[in-house]
């Protein structure tokens, strides 16, 4: 009976920690699993209903840090085998995002599907970025962030991750404290992957309009981003571009060439 009555009194502290888990404990595992670049700072609630301030940071140990207005609120339940994550954000998400995460035997798949099919995910402000350090501290970016996405899957297996799906990110009306320009122009950064581990993700920057003009090409597969592009000043615009084309990449002539990886 002592035994019996232990082991009650055992599942019941855990039953209670499984339910009213702080908040505090999901701020840890999301700033431990993305290396410190996103912080849940100012964590109130619990695990699964609960709020945060939504800071942007350059990692572990970086003194630079950046948060959006306003609170990201959470609810966190299971649907099945699965678990859904309800997002809303005033400031930044469009609506309610719904985050589905399938867990598996040495697997793990992410679905987010916008409500309505297609559609705008949210928007940010373009100065978030700062947050992340240089080069971005100095480029004090001004302009907005929309990502759009008629679905995407994450799947990780055997440590390594896939996605499938497409995702644009629009670099809208960009502007940078170092050019005179009051605009440096308009992006579009696309994402598209069939979920092949070989093939990987591929990356295609575009200019849509703007005196800055950027192109560029690459893919992440293995964990790993690889992308080489360009930018240019249309014609007129040299001189007021001379010092961001010094910023962004290695000076070939009037070109700046981008590397990563």
């Amino acid at each position: 009976m002592k035994r019996w009555l232990a082991f009650g009194a055992a599942a019941g502290v855990l039953l209670a920690l499984a339910v009213f888990a702080p908040a505090a404990w999901l701020a840890s595992a999301v700033a431990e699993r993305s290396g410190g670049y996103f912080l849940l700072s100012d964590a109130r609630g619990s695990v699964w209903s609960g709020s945060a301030a939504l800071v942007l940071t350059g990692g572990e140990g970086s003194r630079d840090a950046s948060a959006l207005p306003g609170r990201l609120h959470w609810n966190i339940g299971l649907d099945g085998a699965a678990i859904v994550v309800r997002l809303r954000h005033a400031c930044c998400l469009a609506g309610e995002q719904r985050v589905r995460i399938v867990p598996g035997l040495g697997r793990l798949r992410v679905e987010l599907q916008p409500p309505g099919g297609r559609g705008p995910l949210g928007q940010w402000p373009a100065a978030w970025l700062a947050g992340l350090g240089t080069p971005w501290n100095t480029l004090q970016l001004s302009g907005a962030l929309q990502l759009s996405t008629p679905g995407i899957v994450l799947e990780s297996a055997s440590g390594r991750w896939t996605f499938a799906g497409r995702a644009d990110l629009e670099l809208q009306s960009l502007a940078s404290r170092i050019s005179t320009l009051d605009i440096l122009g308009s992006y579009r950064l696309t994402l598209a992957g069939d979920g092949s581990q070989r093939e990987g993700t591929s990356l295609l920057l575009t200019t849509t309009s703007g005196a800055l003009q950027l192109t560029g090409n690459g893919q992440i597969a293995a964990g790993r981003v690889r992308f080489r592009g360009q930018a240019s000043a249309a014609p007129g615009a040299e001189a007021a571009l001379n010092n961001l084309l010094n910023i962004i990449g290695r000076r070939q002539g009037a070109q700046s060439v981008i590397s990563i990886g």
